[in-house]
């Protein structure tokens, strides 16, 4: 998702209230709302491509793909967000008795722009792995085919993988699929690389 802008300080219900009435979608994190930007084409093509390949590869099996209009929040902590694809494995558990506002992801995908993937990475990876459902986390780069997984041990570690190009493919083991990052990046072209700047102390 695009970079959030600050707009003022709510109580958690008072965010819920106006979230629910709202026909754009916002982001909460102890007390202060962002509003979240529209992603670019890319963004919308490569979150489709991976919501498809995901929903695919699961298909007729226990877990099912949500898309980015559905919230989650992770428990105790004050923040509520809309990644742009989730995962539940099993009965689906709320937040409260509106039942629009999950809790309990097994996986957890962003798509990352080189504005926020500072964000994703960080912050916003701290908040979502206190959800004790969270098995996996992955990031897809708007920049390049690449793709980072993120794996939570028993220990409470998490263990990275990463798969690039094309041509690549990422094993999701907590979920038992494979991801082909063709598929991921269909009807996806990157701009040309930038030659390096010359050193100016070298002639």
């Amino acid at each position: 998702m695009g970079l959030a802008q600050p707009v003022q300080r709510l109580t958690a219900k008072e965010y819920l209230a106006l979230e629910r009435a709202a026909e754009f979608k916002s982001e909460f994190y102890d007390g202060e709302v962002f509003a979240m930007a529209g992603g670019s084409p890319m963004h919308s093509l490569i979150g489709t491509n991976a919501a498809r390949e995901i929903g695919n590869k699961l298909q007729g099996g226990p877990c099912r793909p949500f898309n980015s209009d559905l919230r989650v929040r992770p428990p105790g902590v004050l923040f509520y967000t809309y990644p742009d694809i989730s995962v539940v494995c099993g009965p689906l558990e709320f937040d409260d008795e509106q039942e629009d506002t999950i809790i309990n992801p097994s996986l957890v995908v962003e798509v990352a722009s080189p504005a926020t993937e500072g964000y994703d990475r960080g912050a916003k990876f701290n908040l979502y792995r206190r959800m004790a459902s969270l098995r996996e986390y992955l990031v897809i780069s708007q920049s390049e085919p690449s793709l980072d997984l993120f794996i939570r041990q028993d220990s409470n570690e998490w263990l990275l993988r990463s798969a690039s190009g094309f041509d690549g493919s990422l094993i999701l083991p907590v979920l038992g699929v494979t991801l082909s990052l063709k598929e991921i990046y269909a009807g996806v072209t990157f701009p040309p690389s930038k030659p390096p700047e010359p050193d100016p102390r070298r002639r």
